[in-house]
Protein backbone atom coordinates (compact mmCIF):
# COMPACT_ATOMS: atom_id res chain seq x y z
CA UNK A 1 0.00 0.00 0.00
CA UNK A 2 2.77 2.29 1.05
CA UNK A 3 4.53 1.87 -2.59
CA UNK A 4 1.20 3.14 -4.43
CA UNK A 5 0.38 5.81 -2.64
CA UNK A 6 4.36 6.41 -2.94
CA UNK A 7 3.38 6.06 -6.65
CA UNK A 8 0.53 8.23 -6.73
CA UNK A 9 2.47 10.50 -5.29
CA UNK A 10 5.23 10.76 -7.86
CA UNK A 11 2.78 10.45 -10.87
CA UNK A 12 1.28 13.37 -9.45
CA UNK A 13 4.17 15.62 -8.88
CA UNK A 14 5.51 14.32 -12.28
CA UNK A 15 1.89 16.26 -14.14
CA UNK A 16 2.32 19.61 -11.59
CA UNK A 17 5.87 19.32 -13.41
CA UNK A 18 4.95 19.06 -16.66
CA UNK A 19 1.96 21.99 -16.27
CA UNK A 20 4.74 24.01 -14.91
CA UNK A 21 6.89 23.88 -17.66
CA UNK A 22 4.14 24.14 -20.20
CA UNK A 23 3.25 27.68 -18.77
CA UNK A 24 6.97 28.63 -18.60
CA UNK A 25 7.27 27.63 -22.15
CA UNK A 26 3.83 29.74 -23.47
CA UNK A 27 5.76 31.83 -21.29
CA UNK A 28 8.28 32.66 -22.31
CA UNK A 29 7.30 32.67 -26.07
CA UNK A 30 9.20 29.94 -27.72
CA UNK A 31 6.67 28.03 -30.52
CA UNK A 32 5.93 24.19 -29.73
CA UNK A 33 8.80 22.02 -30.82
CA UNK A 34 12.29 21.20 -29.85
CA UNK A 35 14.56 23.65 -28.46
CA UNK A 36 17.66 22.35 -30.79
CA UNK A 37 20.30 25.63 -29.22
CA UNK A 38 19.99 28.45 -27.17
CA UNK A 39 21.90 31.54 -26.60
CA UNK A 40 21.06 32.33 -23.36
CA UNK A 41 22.84 31.29 -19.89
CA UNK A 42 19.65 30.17 -18.34
CA UNK A 43 19.58 26.75 -20.25
CA UNK A 44 23.28 26.26 -19.42
CA UNK A 45 26.74 26.36 -21.45
CA UNK A 46 26.39 28.93 -24.29
CA UNK A 47 26.92 26.51 -27.40
CA UNK A 48 30.32 28.10 -30.24
CA UNK A 49 28.28 30.52 -32.74
CA UNK A 50 27.43 29.82 -36.13
CA UNK A 51 29.91 30.27 -38.98
CA UNK A 52 29.41 31.77 -42.53
CA UNK A 53 32.84 31.58 -44.31
CA UNK A 54 31.04 32.61 -47.48
CA UNK A 55 28.74 35.59 -45.97
CA UNK A 56 31.57 36.57 -43.91
CA UNK A 57 29.03 36.22 -40.51
CA UNK A 58 29.41 34.94 -36.99
CA UNK A 59 26.80 34.42 -34.62
CA UNK A 60 23.76 32.59 -32.78
CA UNK A 61 19.97 33.13 -32.39
CA UNK A 62 18.52 33.56 -28.58
CA UNK A 63 16.71 30.36 -29.60
CA UNK A 64 16.88 27.74 -32.69
CA UNK A 65 13.71 25.75 -32.76
CA UNK A 66 12.60 22.90 -34.72
CA UNK A 67 9.27 23.52 -35.22
CA UNK A 68 6.80 20.79 -37.37
CA UNK A 69 10.51 19.31 -38.76
CA UNK A 70 11.66 22.83 -39.75
CA UNK A 71 14.33 25.17 -37.96
CA UNK A 72 13.16 28.45 -36.52
CA UNK A 73 15.46 30.83 -35.10
CA UNK A 74 13.90 33.00 -32.59
CA UNK A 75 15.92 36.46 -31.23
CA UNK A 76 14.82 37.87 -28.04
CA UNK A 77 14.21 41.59 -27.28
CA UNK A 78 13.81 42.93 -23.74
CA UNK A 79 11.63 46.13 -24.82
CA UNK A 80 8.35 46.36 -26.18
CA UNK A 81 6.93 45.80 -29.52
CA UNK A 82 7.49 48.84 -32.00
CA UNK A 83 3.93 50.59 -33.20
CA UNK A 84 4.71 50.28 -36.73
CA UNK A 85 5.81 46.57 -36.77
CA UNK A 86 9.48 45.46 -35.92
CA UNK A 87 12.77 47.42 -36.33
CA UNK A 88 14.85 47.07 -39.04
CA UNK A 89 17.70 46.59 -37.94
CA UNK A 90 15.85 43.89 -35.98
CA UNK A 91 14.41 41.85 -38.80
CA UNK A 92 18.13 41.84 -40.44
CA UNK A 93 19.47 40.85 -37.79
CA UNK A 94 17.21 38.01 -37.46
CA UNK A 95 17.49 37.55 -41.34
CA UNK A 96 21.25 37.31 -40.55
CA UNK A 97 20.18 34.01 -38.04
CA UNK A 98 17.74 32.67 -40.87
CA UNK A 99 21.22 33.12 -43.27
CA UNK A 100 23.19 31.20 -40.61
CA UNK A 101 21.22 28.55 -39.80
CA UNK A 102 20.61 27.06 -43.97
CA UNK A 103 24.38 27.79 -44.43
CA UNK A 104 25.61 25.74 -41.41
CA UNK A 105 22.48 23.24 -41.05
CA UNK A 106 21.46 22.86 -44.28
CA UNK A 107 17.69 23.82 -43.97
CA UNK A 108 16.66 27.24 -45.00
CA UNK A 109 14.12 28.27 -42.54
CA UNK A 110 11.42 29.65 -43.84
CA UNK A 111 11.14 31.86 -41.00
CA UNK A 112 12.41 33.12 -37.72
CA UNK A 113 10.58 35.01 -34.86
CA UNK A 114 11.28 38.12 -32.74
CA UNK A 115 10.22 37.41 -29.33
CA UNK A 116 9.18 41.35 -27.76
CA UNK A 117 8.36 41.72 -24.18
CA UNK A 118 4.83 42.31 -25.35
CA UNK A 119 4.36 40.27 -28.87
CA UNK A 120 5.73 37.60 -30.72
CA UNK A 121 6.24 38.57 -34.38
CA UNK A 122 6.80 35.97 -37.23
CA UNK A 123 9.34 37.33 -39.99
CA UNK A 124 9.18 35.57 -43.33
CA UNK A 125 12.73 34.84 -44.70
CA UNK A 126 12.07 35.40 -48.32
CA UNK A 127 14.84 36.28 -51.07
CA UNK A 128 13.49 39.65 -51.06
CA UNK A 129 14.95 39.75 -47.51
CA UNK A 130 18.08 37.67 -47.96
CA UNK A 131 19.08 40.36 -50.68
CA UNK A 132 18.26 42.91 -48.23
CA UNK A 133 20.92 41.44 -45.78
CA UNK A 134 23.45 40.79 -48.47
CA UNK A 135 23.36 44.32 -49.46
CA UNK A 136 23.52 45.90 -46.08
CA UNK A 137 26.20 43.58 -45.60
CA UNK A 138 28.33 45.20 -48.59
CA UNK A 139 26.76 48.30 -47.50
CA UNK A 140 28.51 47.94 -43.98
CA UNK A 141 31.42 46.74 -45.31
CA UNK A 142 32.03 49.48 -47.90
CA UNK A 143 32.11 51.89 -44.71
CA UNK A 144 34.86 49.89 -42.52
CA UNK A 145 37.44 51.60 -44.82
CA UNK A 146 35.95 54.58 -44.91
CA UNK A 147 38.42 57.11 -42.84
CA UNK A 148 36.05 59.22 -40.71
CA UNK A 149 33.60 56.94 -40.08
CA UNK A 150 31.08 58.52 -37.45
CA UNK A 151 29.26 56.03 -35.23
CA UNK A 152 25.44 57.05 -33.75
CA UNK A 153 26.06 58.09 -30.25
CA UNK A 154 22.47 59.45 -29.64
CA UNK A 155 22.36 56.71 -26.85
CA UNK A 156 24.62 56.43 -24.27
CA UNK A 157 23.60 53.57 -23.13
CA UNK A 158 24.20 51.57 -26.35
CA UNK A 159 27.44 53.13 -26.13
CA UNK A 160 28.40 51.61 -22.70
CA UNK A 161 26.94 48.26 -23.25
CA UNK A 162 28.95 48.19 -26.49
CA UNK A 163 31.16 44.99 -27.06
CA UNK A 164 34.24 47.45 -28.81
CA UNK A 165 33.86 50.49 -26.38
CA UNK A 166 37.55 49.51 -25.41
CA UNK A 167 39.05 49.66 -28.81
CA UNK A 168 36.60 52.54 -29.76
CA UNK A 169 38.28 55.87 -30.22
CA UNK A 170 34.88 57.70 -29.87
CA UNK A 171 33.39 56.35 -26.80
CA UNK A 172 31.40 58.29 -24.41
Amino acid sequence: MESFLTLVALLLAALVLLRLAGWLRSDSGLPTGDVVSSDTRAWGVIEAPLVSQRLGLTGRPDYLVRERGNLVPIEVKSAAAPKNGPHLAHVLQLAAYCALVAEVYGERPAYGLIKYRDRLLRVPYTDALERELRATLDEMRAGLGTDGLDRSHEHPGRCHGCGLREACDQAL
